[in-house]
């Protein structure tokens, strides 16, 4: 399990982004972040990740403050699929894939036989072995976004934070992509938390939502609870329909 409580944050210099929060999300949960643009989605996961400090609240793993558990051990538990991703070298799509197993490798160990299979294998899974000798700086923006999801893929965790995952993808490989999530999800117990800019692929993926509004937890629950006109309109300020068809949930902007 992995949690949030009574979690605020502030950039030095910069106002309060997230205020209060207290999430939560079982393991093998699927939980969808949604909300209008600086809501504190992408802050969010920096906490869970750990990738800034957070002084205010809390964010436990399994009900131990991750701010007591070492850096690489957090990397052997959780992967991110960020927004964004720059690099300072050209390396090769392969060479990103690979530098998922690092938290796995010993201290002088750059590769075995156990990990070039792992590589091989998310890069299968996510259809970017043909790609594997390319320097990634001149992949698609659909290519590479591809990669850096087999990046997190090859550390194996137990938790996956998504920001965006299909940002840059066409329909096809973002139906792909979130189908092979949603099979990990389901078959490999995988906790995953995703920002979602599209409520209907959020809907369609994922069991829970919480939606943010400046900051805070507008609301927070089963996907059909939460995805209401009310809620959206609260959030967005847009006029919605929300139809419930087989199970799923449907949204259309009126």
């Amino acid at each position: 399990m992995i949690s949030v409580k009574s979690l605020s944050f502030r950039y030095p210099g910069g106002k309060d982004v997230l205020k209060g929060v207290s999430i939560a999300a079982e393991r093998g949960a699927c939980l969808g972040i949604v909300g209008p643009n600086g809501s504190g989605k992408t802050t969010l996961l920096k906490c869970l990740s750990r990738a800034v400090d957070t002084p205010h609240g809390s964010v436990l793993l399994d009900g131990e403050d991750v701010a007591n558990i070492p850096r690489r051990d957090i990397a052997r538990i959780i992967a991110v699929v960020p927004q964004d991703s720059s690099f300072g070298f050209d390396f090769t799509a392969q060479e990103v894939v690979a530098m998922g197993r690092y938290p796995h490798l010993g201290r002088f160990e750059f590769e075995n036989p156990k990990s070039g299979a792992i590589v091989r294998h998310a890069m299968d899974r996510t259809k970017t072995w043909l790609l594997r000798d390319k320097p990634v700086m001149q992949l698609s923006g659909g290519e590479r976004q591809r990669v850096i999801i087999a990046r997190a893929l090859a550390q194996e965790p137990k938790v996956l934070l998504l920001d965006e995952p299909t940002k840059d993808l066409d329909i096809r490989h973002s139906l792909d992509i979130l189908n092979l999530i949603k099979r990990m999800n389901k078959e490999e117990n995988i906790t995953v938390i995703g920002v979602f800019h599209d409520l209907n692929l959020c809907a369609r993926y994922c069991r829970k939502v919480a939606i943010l509004k400046d900051g805070r937890v507008l609301a927070q629950g089963g996907t059909a609870k939460v995805l209401t006109p009310v809620n959206i309109m609260r959030a967005f300020g847009v006029r919605t329909e929300v139809t419930y068809t087989d199970g799923r949930v449907r949204v259309d902007v009126l």
